[in-house]
Formats: structure tokens, C-alpha cells, sequence
């Protein structure tokens, strides 16, 4: 398991119990440490969001006493400021079981003017109103009187006391100025401390791919906080059925016990997919390309139930589609819709693979009276083995 930066995760910790957290579980390690390395592009060498140059990611997590598990993600488009050089962006809805703060004029716009921060339900107006204050104080916003904070969301409510809403200010704050273009922290993290996948820990994963030359050479990075159910499929290998725990198992076998059992019951959760590039493509394109991370989703074996929030934003950093806020003109140099194809290919995949990141390397959680284990690493092997897979 490759080590992590200091800086890519902060930890803001309170009278913590040395048995509130299992931090002594088996070590965590990647899907590709597996041998499960979706589709037919290479990733970069970070394997995340940020081999995308100048992306960047913060993530604060937020331990306190028996109760609180969750965090700040924040994802930063690149370097400068966010407001003043925009850049475009889409946001899809599979199902919009949810709270996305800014949707609605990132759609009309079609670009973003703040980074975006992913955190509890209860905690969305809380973390907008901490990036709104902490963007005006920025060099150059002394005059501007309007502004949109993107903020996605899932609901960590089962590990973690999500009425206290325990996000503060402090913590968007580190969260964005603790970020970094380095390695990502993954698994029980930021905002990925208290969430739930396929009745296992989930958490903050990534992935990212890297284009052949031939077809542009462009990189594309995934960042997903995963809270969701359904029936888990590794690599096509129905993992989730091999371990008898998936959703509406009590149904299916009748068995009472199995209905207790069933993972999020009827598969209700949420995620969020973040997607950049430094492929140049407009807000049109980038809707198409966030649409296609549902197939990615669809892939571990999600059905997007009624009770999911299912969220992709896709942005890109080209220089070509920057939007400079001061401009009253902008020239766009961008890919034809014939050479989006090969983009697409590379979101399925860095979707599928960021989704198992954030559960292989989640750790064991307790908390709020409640304690979710991770995923069985070695059992997931045997069944992977069993069905023919290579590790």
C-alpha cells in the first residue's frame, strides 16, 4: 500500500476512545493489488483525480467521542483562483435522491466558480456557506456580491450522528487549503469517514486513465465518496452473492435472519463521481461524459434504487475552454464529438475501479452505536480466484 502525504488528510480528533475506531484491521490494499484492473486503458502513475494536472484534493476527517465519523473532501480544479478563471463543467443526475448545492446554475452556466466539497447530508449548507466566506476573503473578490458553492453530498447518518451536524468552518477551511496535486487518501476518509458500500465500509476511492496517443493522449480522473447498495459485483464476479450479503437477500431466501442482514435492505444510498480532464470539451460534452460514469456505477452492481443519490460532475482544465470571468468574449478550442469515444471508454473504467478503491481500502468503522465492517479482503480473493481471476 503505497504511504500517503501528511498533507493529504487531516484529522481533527476529540476525546477519541482507543476502541471507536478498528485501526488495527488487516492491511488495506487497491483493486489492482487484486489483479482487478478494469477495461483497456492504463492509469496514470498516481492512479487518481490528481494525475490530472493541477487538480487537487483536501480531506479533513472528523473523529469526536462515540459519535461523530465523517469529513470534508474537497476537490479543487487547479491552482488558482476558482471564481476568477472558470472552468466548464456538467453535473447528471442518475437518481436525484439528494442534496447537490449549486446544481441548478452550474447547469444554466455550464462552468464552475468554486472548488467542489463533498460531505454528510445535514452538514451541505453548513460546508456552503464556510466556502462561500473562505472564497470572498480570496485576492481579487473584494467587489463581487454573488457566488455558488458546489456541494454534493451522501448520508453517513448510521455510523455517524449526522443531526449534530458536526462540520465546521475550521474544517472546510484545511479541506481546501491542505490541498495537494499528490497521492489521495482513500477509503474511511474526508468525506468517506462514515459512509456505507454494499453493506461494507465504503468511502473516498479514486482512478484515473491515460489515453494512447493515437487517441489524444489525454488523461481523465475519478474521485468518488461511495454510500450505496445493491448486489456487489468484482470484475464481473458476483462477490456480493458469493458472500451472502446484498440487497433484498431476506426477500429472495425467505429467511428472516437474511433479511435482517440484507445490505442497505433494498440498495438505497448514494454516490458521488467526480470526473476531471484536461481534454478540451465544453459543458455539452462533459454532461455526455458524466452520464456515461452511471455505466461505471452500474458495473459493481448498483440499480440505483429510489432511495440512491446518484451524482457525476465532470469539469475540464484545458486551457483552450478556461473561462476567464472578466473576458466579455470566449474562444473555445474543443474535441469534435467524434473523439469523445475513447473519453467515455475511460470514465466507465475509472469509475468501476475508483468505486473499489474507496471499499479495499476502507477500514472497519464504529461508531454512533453502530460498527460496519470492511470488506474481507482475503475472501473477496478466494472468491475472485474460484471464479478464474488472476491475482
Amino acid at each position: 500500500m503505497r504511504p500517503l502525504p501528511l498533507a493529504a488528510l487531516v484529522v481533527v480528533c476529540a476525546a477519541i476512545p482507543v476502541a471507536s475506531v478498528d485501526a488495527q484491521s488487516a492491511p488495506r490494499v487497491r483493486a489492482r493489488d487484486l489483479g482487478v484492473a478494469p477495461g483497456v486503458f492504463a492509469p496514470g502513475p498516481l492512479n487518481a483525480i490528481t494525475d490530472v494536472a493541477g487538480v487537487r484534493v483536501g480531506q479533513v476527517t472528523l473523529i469526536e467521542g462515540e459519535t461523530v465519523r465523517t469529513g470534508v473532501t474537497a476537490i479543487l480544479p487547479h491552482g488558482e483562483n476558482a471564481y476568477l478563471s472558470r472552468v466548464p463543467a456538467a453535473l447528471h443526475v442518475g437518481n436525484g435522491f439528494g442534496k447537490f448545492a449549486g446544481s441548478t446554475q452550474l447547469a444554466e452556466l455550464g462552468e464552475l466558480e468554486t472548488p467542489i466539497l463533498l460531505t454528510c447530508t445535514l452538514c451541505v449548507w453548513k460546508a456552503a456557506d464556510a466556502m462561500a466566506a473562505w472564497m470572498l476573503e480570496r485576492p481579487g473578490m473584494e467587489s463581487v456580491r454573488s457566488i455558488n458553492p458546489v456541494v454534493g453530498e451522501t448520508n453517513d447518518g448510521g455510523l455517524n450522528d449526522i443531526r449534530a451536524r458536526p462540520i465546521t468552518a475550521d474544517a472546510v477551511r484545511r479541506a481546501l487549503e491542505t490541498a495537494t496535486t499528490g497521492p489521495v487518501a482513500e477509503g474511511s476518509v474526508g468525506a468517506g469517514t462514515g459512509t456505507v458500500a454494499f453493506g461494507w465500509k465504503g468511502g473516498i476511492g479514486t482512478s484515473s486513465r491515460t489515453l494512447p496517443a493515437s487517441l489524444g493522449g489525454w488523461t481523465l480522473g475519478v474521485l468518488v465518496q461511495s454510500n450505496f447498495g445493491g448486489v456487489l459485483q468484482v470484475d464481473g464476479v458476483p462477490v456480493g452473492k458469493e458472500l451472502g450479503q446484498y440487497a433484498f437477500r431476506g426477500a429472495v431466501t425467505g429467511d428472516a435472519a437474511g433479511a435482517a442482514a440484507d445490505a442497505g435492505g433494498n440498495g438505497d444510498g448514494s454516490i458521488i463521481i467526480i470526473i476531471a480532464t484536461d481534454a478540451p470539451a465544453t459543458e455539452r460534452n462533459l454532461g455526455r461524459v458524466a452520464a456515461r460514469a452511471m455505466m461505471g456505477l452500474g458495473r459493481t452492481g448498483s440499480s440505483a434504487s429510489n432511495g440512491s443519490g446518484d451524482y457525476a460532475l465532470a469539469f475540464s482544465t484545458a486551457a483552450s475552454v478556461r473561462r476567464d470571468v472578466r473576458a466579455t468574449r470566449q474562444t473555445n478550442v474543443e474535441l469534435s464529438n467524434e473523439e469523445m469515444t475513447a473519453l467515455f471508454q475511460a470514465t466507465v473504467e475509472a469509475v468501476e475501479e475508483a468505486i473499489y478503491n474507496s471499499m479495499f481500502q476502507a477500514t472497519t468503522m464504529r461508531g454512533n452505536g453502530r460498527t460496519v465492517e470492511a470488506i474481507p479482503l482475503e475472501r473477496v480473493r478466494e472468491v475472485l480466484r474460484r471464479y478464474g481471476r488472476r491475482m
